[in-house]
């Protein structure tokens, strides 16, 4: 039997005020008004309320830097499914699910320091991957980087492009021509490379990341998203980062701003932005570029993540 129209209007505007009450919860996450484990602790109090409706999987994505590649790579390591609520954990995973957030949020309370410098304790080799799309950031906050926390070392990538006002060659890109770059190609001197807005190609020297990565030294690429595909492809211990900018106006604005291309240039720029954006679920962690020392340290601190 159908149910009466009055319920089905009913059980509609139930479901709307769950999933607002849901978002709300998610927001909170957010914005850091809630921690993750007081939402694990409400929704296993009270399965029916809306941390207990809350999937797991969507309050891991509410972390900061967390993206979902690694989100379900967690999930299965903690033996749980995507679709699991909160209300509906079992016995053995309540534990792990809050073990797992306990110790994020102690690594989150540790890691800022007063002057911006890195923990006591070194980081353990890892080889990190910064992409984004065009104008997000990536050069501004890798060139942090390599001035802030020297005990990282940040690889130089070959282009074929020409220098912008400020760049000095062997530091920001070692700049080659393209008959070097077709010798360095052919000699399988890179770890990856690609054509880049359909103009310069770009790639990173292999040896000097090998060389630094059997020091003991801790890596960071600042690539394109091609680039990052061929590196997870070769060395899937990479931890791949993806760069967002805060809004899609701002990204337009810095572009626009930076007034090293032409309108056209600018024009292709911006398309090819918003494919790249469409990438983010194939990177283990999103860092927000809002302010570039805010950022460089998340970065950064992804390297001591286990």
């Amino acid at each position: 039997m159908k149910p009466p129209e009055v319920d089905r209007v009913a059980a509609s505007k139930a479901a709307v005020a769950a999933r607002r009450a849901r978002a709300a919860v998610k927001n909170a996450v957010v914005d850091g008004t809630r921690s993750a484990t007081d939402v694990v602790h409400a929704g296993l109090a009270d399965q029916g309320s809306a941390e207990g409706g809350l999937r797991v999987r969507e309050l891991l994505l509410c972390l900061q830097g967390l993206g979902p590649v690694r989100v379900d790579r967690t999930l299965l390591q903690l033996g749980i499914s995507p679709s699991k609520r909160i209300g509906g954990l079992g016995r053995h995973q309540q534990p792990k699910l809050l073990d797992y957030l306990a110790s994020r949020e102690h690594r989150a309370s540790g890691s800022a320091t007063t002057s911006g410098a890195r923990a006591a304790s070194p980081a353990p080799t890892r080889l990190v991957v910064l992409a984004g799309p065009t104008a997000v950031g990536k050069g501004t906050v890798s060139t942090y980087i390599r001035e802030n926390y020297p005990d990282v070392r940040l690889s130089v990538s070959a282009t074929t492009r020409a220098p912008r006002p400020g760049e000095i060659d062997g530091v920001s890109y070692y700049f080659v021509t393209d008959a070097e770059f077709d010798r360095m190609v052919a000699e399988g001197e890179f770890l990856e490379w690609a054509v880049v807005h359909n103009q310069s190609r770009y790639g990173t020297p292999r040896e000097p990341v090998q060389q630094a990565l059997d020091a003991g030294k801790s890596v960071l690429l600042e690539i394109d998203i091609q680039g990052a595909r061929q590196v997870r492809a070769s060395m899937p211990e990479a931890v791949l980062v993806f760069l967002l900018p805060p809004t899609w106006e701002e990204l337009v604005r810095r572009l626009i701003g930076r007034g090293t291309e032409s309108s056209e240039e600018q024009a292709r720029r911006l398309a090819t932005a918003k494919v790249e954006l469409a990438a983010q679920d194939e990177f283990d962690y999103r860092v927000v570029n809002s302010k570039v020392e805010d950022a460089a340290r998340e970065v950064v601190d992804l390297m001591n993540i286990s």
